[in-house]
């Protein structure tokens, strides 16, 4: 039986090793220069040389902190990328039991080669593509690669097939895990040609874009490069033309052309995007890269896998059909609350409806599983469930459904246990399809039975009404219960019939049987991601259900959570039939993917992003991984996300809820709205700055500031006030405006006028406060501290006005970020005492003010918001 050793070892020198690709690899050192090519980082390090030659050690200092934060911050990120190929390879089988020679042996698994013979058992990792030849109650879970949690039967199939495609049943494929039972299966596919060795392909293959705020902090940084040679170039031209010093208007230029770097920008980012992500983490959500923090902020479609996320991936008993009437159990998922009623919502009294009370026995005593009570802390409950508890279950999630529904109409084991005894069981089998238990009250024996539908209702003679009588079944009345069935299979419902005979004796294959009821239980859509998806469409954000399990449970599940308002359900075998151009002509139609693959997936992400579209996408198993690394954003579930789709992923949702993404995408929307704000406050300053030195050269006016007044000026005004900006909370309305653009610009929406005209103000009122002074007779000191004064306190003021886009300084309530007001009283305080202790004014050139010249230098600094409010909006 199987190969020989040494057919096996030519066709492993022809057909290589049973491993997935190593992909390409970057070496850390690699990785970590990669950071500096970055061309603000760049103007950065220029800055840092310049201010070691000027003597200003501390700002060198300040700033290579700054370049090598952002520098360790993108090493961490790319270096968890190179690990997530590894992560896949550690999910395959190390060894395999392979006959060889006529002889079971056990061998590496990356030895084995197509046609040799495995064995599997119970417990195994599947360590090849395998075609089964002979299985015994065999189950294979494949929930890595096809993402739906249910343990997959397999049958025997024929020898010479080869076709290793997703969700076949005679196929067991590498990575997945043997739940029960043990087979023989043939090797179809190794290494890279196996359904994970795809999945590692694609992987391998995707090289992730730089973020959207990455593109445009580059073309920002472009724009500041190209401004500072053109103001150094200019300022020592006209400063030489005038016929000073060349050497001091060379120093002056790069002293200026430094005031024009926004050095702060780069810091208060990674400052904004870290606290965005402390947020975060407290709201669940961790975040591996920083940067996806903003990008989240202008997702404009979710991909959601439905399994976990849109639902509570625990079966839920929701409906109970006797022969005559119809229950209904409120409380979903393990939750304790709950209860029973009829239709029209009428409550029930279950101890006066016998019918339904012996098929919750029946249910309760065809259960091995187990259910206990336990407390749920407030800080994991969901909803307005808190401190109601939960139900801890162990064993079967479908057995344990129908232990929790019987508890609700307070019928519990305990409670059965003590009035009748277990005298025999006959387990669920896969070719029978039912459980039977035969039970003893005292003198009275009954076997219990439930099963398929379609097994056990031909089974039945008879049916028991809701007073607990047994009427015989006629063939009209069993018509009725079979539409009833289809009925329920139709709305997604997984139906258990249950039934009930007299017995002495243990006999599994009775067809006697007196019919109970049928259970329609369902994995209920979370009431939170109801909520998720609503706010998403107020939001403008789509919505979309990516699954792998069948189109009429994805349908049934996402008309429940909101999701088909409009929208079309197609399958992966329907993708396979459109061509890209058409898929993307179309997509736009489609709200739910179900019986997907993970090419599949990968293609409905790609062709989003063709269309302009800003992807999240969130997945669990290894299938979702090529797609998730692909997205914009990549989610990986928390609870029940492998470790490759986790180390793909930029985010990870702690308690694998939609919700949580959604408030993701608040945070990223704050994120990049702050960011607008100290933008165009860093810029407004700078475009100041270099305006009043500019025109003061110029027009032929003394110095206006000196080089070290300048760096004060920076110090006081692009540290502590730019930072605590980005600390601006949420503003009121943020989730109800669509994402803006993909292809929007940073200064979108008109923030390029207001910067400029802000920096004019700034500058003008510099040079008129040291104007007015200077034609009062005051000395070139005294001109020098009031154009500080001003162009200080002018900037101040100026943070307050870019909190907000759409309302002016005087619709702000001040107070609305304390953090900011604290920080401008941090920079005032050192801006007086620049002015007001003598040690200090020796170091920066200035002056005591006297009350006149205070004045004048505050009325200045006052009248550009008053000028500027009027004119910009």
């Amino acid at each position: 039986m199987g190969l020989t050793e040494k057919e096996a070892a030519e066709r492993l020198s022809v057909e290589g090793e049973n491993v997935l690709g190593e992909g390409r690899k970057t070496g850390p050192l690699k990785i970590f220069l990669g950071q500096f090519r970055d061309i603000m980082v760049m103007i950065l390090l220029g800055a840092t040389v310049i201010s070691v030659l000027l003597g200003e050690l501390s700002d060198a200092v300040t700033i290579i902190l700054i370049v090598l934060l952002d520098a360790v911050l993108g090493f961490i990120q790319e270096f968890r990328t190179e690990h997530t190929l590894e992560a896949l390879r550690s999910m395959t089988s190390p060894t395999a039991k392979c006959w060889r020679d006529g002889k079971l042996k056990e061998i590496p698994a990356s030895k084995l080669v197509r046609g040799d013979i495995v064995e599997i058992e119970a417990g195994d990792r599947i360590p090849a593509d395998c075609v089964v030849l002979k299985a015994s109650g065999f189950f294979s879970d494949e929930s890595v690669l096809t993402g739906e949690s249910s343990a997959v039967e397999k049958s025997a199939g024929a020898e010479e097939d080869t076709d290793n495609s997703l969700n076949r049943p005679n196929i067991v494929y590498c990575g997945a895990s043997a739940v029960k039972g043990v087979c023989r299966g043939k090797v179809i596919a190794t290494g890279m040609d196996t359904q994970m060795g795809k999945i590692s392909g694609m992987l391998r293959d995707i090289d992730k874009e730089p973020t959207p705020l990455q593109k445009r902090l580059a073309e920002l940084g472009k724009a500041v490069a190209v401004i500072c040679l053109v103001v150094c170039a200019a300022v020592a031209g006209a400063g030489i033309l005038r016929g000073e010093n060349i050497f001091d208007m060379l120093m002056t230029g790069i002293t200026i052309a430094i005031a024009a770097i926004p050095e702060g920008l780069p810091a208060t980012v990674t400052i904004a995007l870290a606290l965005a992500v402390s947020r975060m983490m407290k709201q669940k959500a961790l975040v591996n890269k920083l940067h996806s923090v903003e990008t989240l902020g202008c997702t404009s479609v979710i991909c959601s896998d439905k399994t976990g996320t849109i639902t509570e991936n625990r079966m839920t008993v929701t409906e109970l059909s006797t022969a005559d009437e119809d229950y209904f159990f409120s409380g979903m998922g393990y939750r304790v609350s709950g209860a029973v009623t009829r239709a029209g919502d009428i409550a029930v009294n279950p101890v006066t409806e016998k019918g339904l009370i012996e098929a919750l026995k029946c249910g309760v005593l065809c259960s091995t599983a187990e259910i206990s009570t336990q407390e749920v802390p407030k800080s994991r409950n969901r909803g307005s469930l808190a401190g109601k508890g939960e139900w801890s279950v162990a064993g079967d999630p479908t057995e344990a459904a129908l232990l929790i529904a019987a508890a609700k109409a307070g019928i519990t084991k305990s409670l059965l246990s003590s009035k009748c005894s277990v005298l025999g069981e006959y387990p669920f089998d896969s070719e029978t399809r039912f459980m039977a238990v035969h039970c003893g009250f005292g003198s009275d024996k009954r076997i219990y039975f439930k099963g398929a539908e379609e097994v056990i209702l031909p089974r039945c003679s008879m049916y028991m009404n809701g007073r607990g009588e047994k009427i015989p079944l006629t063939a009209s009345f069993r018509r009725k219960l079979e539409e009833k069935a289809s009925e329920m299979s139709d709305r997604a419902l997984r139906v258990l019939a249950l039934a009930v005979c007299g017995s002495e004796k243990m006999e599994p294959e009775r067809g006697d049987l007196v019919f109970l009821g049928f259970a329609g239980m369902t994995d209920p859509p979370r009431e939170e991601a109801k909520a998720a998806i609503r706010q998403c469409a107020a939001a403008s954000v789509k919505t979309v259900m990516i699954t792998g399990d069948h189109k009429n449970t994805a349908v049934a599940v996402a008309k429940k959570a909101g999701l088909l308002k409009g929208g079309m359900a197609i399958t992966g075998e329907e993708l396979n039939m459109l061509s890209d151009e058409e898929l993307d002509r179309d997509i736009g139609k489609y709200t739910v993917f179900a019986r997907v693959e993970p090419v599949h997936k990968l293609r409905i992400v790609r062709s989003f992003k063709r269309r302009g579209e800003i992807v999240t996408m969130t997945g669990d198993g290894v299938n979702d991984a090529p797609a998730v690394k692909e997205a914009d954003v990549g989610v990986a579930m928390g609870v029940t996300g492998t470790d490759v789709t986790k180390q793909a992923a930029d985010v990870i949702l702690m308690d694998d809820n939609l919700a949580t993404l959604v408030n993701a995408v608040e945070q990223g929307r704050c994120v990049y709205a702050n960011i607008r704000k100290f933008v165009r406050y860093l810029l407004s300053c700078n475009i100041g700055e270099v305006l009043t030195m500019f025109l003061g050269i110029v027009m032929g006016m003394p110095m206006i500031l000196l080089p070290v007044q300048i760096l004060l000026v920076n110090l006081v005004t692009d540290g502590l006030p730019a930072i605590a900006l980005g600390m601006e909370p949420p503003e009121e309305g943020i989730m109800s405006r669509p994402p803006r653009r993909s292809g929007e610009g940073f200064f979108a929406g008109g923030l390029m006028w207001k910067i400029v005209i802000r920096g004019i103000f700034i500058g003008l009122s510099t040079l008129a406060s040291f104007t007015t002074v200077m034609r009062l007779g005051g000395s070139a000191e005294a001109c020098r501290t009031a154009a500080l004064i001003t162009l200080v306190v002018s900037q101040l003021i100026h943070v307050f006005e870019c909190r907000s886009e759409s309302r002016s300084l005087f619709r702000m309530n001040p107070f609305g970020n304390m953090k900011l007001v604290g920080a401008v009283l941090i920079s005032g305080a050192v801006l007086a005492a620049a002015v007001a202790v003598p040690q200090l004014r020796m170091v920066f050139g200035t002056a005591a003010p006297g009350m006149a010249d205070l004045l004048i230098a505050l009325g200045f600094s006052a009248a550009v918001p008053l000028v500027s409010s009027v004119i910009s909006r």
